[in-house]
């Protein structure tokens, strides 16, 4: 006979399962009664003393048997964690703090940059602008690491498109690799590498203040989590609103023959209404401004 047991159930669990099953009305002793409760508390056995049916109590064994197969695996997983640590105490000569503060960005690029560099895996980023407008900042090991399989999200505020500079930047990034979103979600810079390392800005008020870097499973999936929830309700580039004058001059080409009527009715010049035209066109994608003219009708922008 096969036996249950590989599912979780004790040899008398499963004799009483299999008698209640066989003898449904039959009059049961005092002595199975502590496994009887066991059995009701598996949703084997119902209130009246009815064995589930076959087909829902394996499901049920099975559900339960892989619930504790990923609790066991959550728990081996925290022997990376201590991999990580130690492996970092060797290389570093010191030894690894589970929250330690850094004292600036600079800093935090290269603590980043070292963690990635032999294993490009997965790196989040969420921050305020999309260009860094550190003057000594240097992009291209990062664009190395892309090159190499580095899955890359960057997350960051609406507001900053305020500044032109902003969204083709985020565009080029984009084109590499570094997919970026837009979110109008409040905003505090945070960096996740791997799921496993998080760096967040030591103290909210003060820019100077450095930062965390934080190895703690359980926080760093915390902020995994969120990262990702803020990553699901952003909005893609393509989704951006229009500004007002991109506004005028989409209208302005649907209703004027030239572009030199179109510039006139804006008050600006022709070559500054083409460069315009040409943004639109890029956004939307379009080969030919008759194109774009039914691309934005059908994104609800006419």
């Amino acid at each position: 006979m096969t036996s249950l047991a590989n599912l979780g159930l004790t040899a008398e669990q499963e004799r009483l399962y299999r008698h209640l099953l066989r003898n449904p009305r039959a009059p049961l002793d005092p002595a199975p009664l502590p496994t009887l409760a066991e059995l009701r508390a598996l949703g084997l056995v119902d209130e009246t003393l009815n064995a589930a049916a076959p087909t829902v109590a394996i499901d049920l064994l099975v559900r339960r048997r892989i619930e504790q197969t990923q609790r066991h695996l959550s728990d081996l997983s925290l022997a990376w964690d201590v991999l990580t640590e130690l492996t970092e105490e060797h290389r570093s000569g010191r030894p690894v703090q589970l929250a330690e503060h850094l004292p600036d960005g600079a800093t935090v690029t290269r603590r980043v940059r070292a963690l990635l560099a032999d294993h490009p895996q997965e790196f989040a980023n969420l921050k305020i602008r999309a260009r860094d407008s550190t003057p000594e900042y240097d992009n291209r090991p990062f664009i190395r690491l892309l090159a190499r399989g580095l899955r890359s999200r960057t997350l960051f505020s609406a507001h900053a498109l305020q500044d032109p500079d902003q969204e083709p930047h985020a565009r080029n990034q984009h084109a590499l690799g570094d997919l970026h979103r837009i979110t109008t979600e409040p905003i505090r810079h945070l960096v996740i590498v791997n799921r496993q390392v998080a760096f967040v800005q030591a103290d909210p008020t003060d820019p100077k203040a450095g930062a965390l870097k934080i190895r703690q499973p359980g926080m760093v999936a915390m902020l995994s989590d969120t990262f990702d929830g803020m990553w699901e309700r952003a909005r893609d580039l393509n989704d951006l609103p229009l500004s007002p004058i991109e506004q005028l001059v989409l209208r302005a080409l649907t209703h004027h023959d030239t572009d030199e009527a179109a510039a006139r009715a804006l008050h600006i010049s022709v070559r500054k209404f083409r460069a315009h035209v040409a943004d639109l066109m890029g956004r939307l994608g379009a080969t030919t401004r008759f194109q774009a003219a039914l691309l934005a009708k059908q994104r609800g922008w006419l």
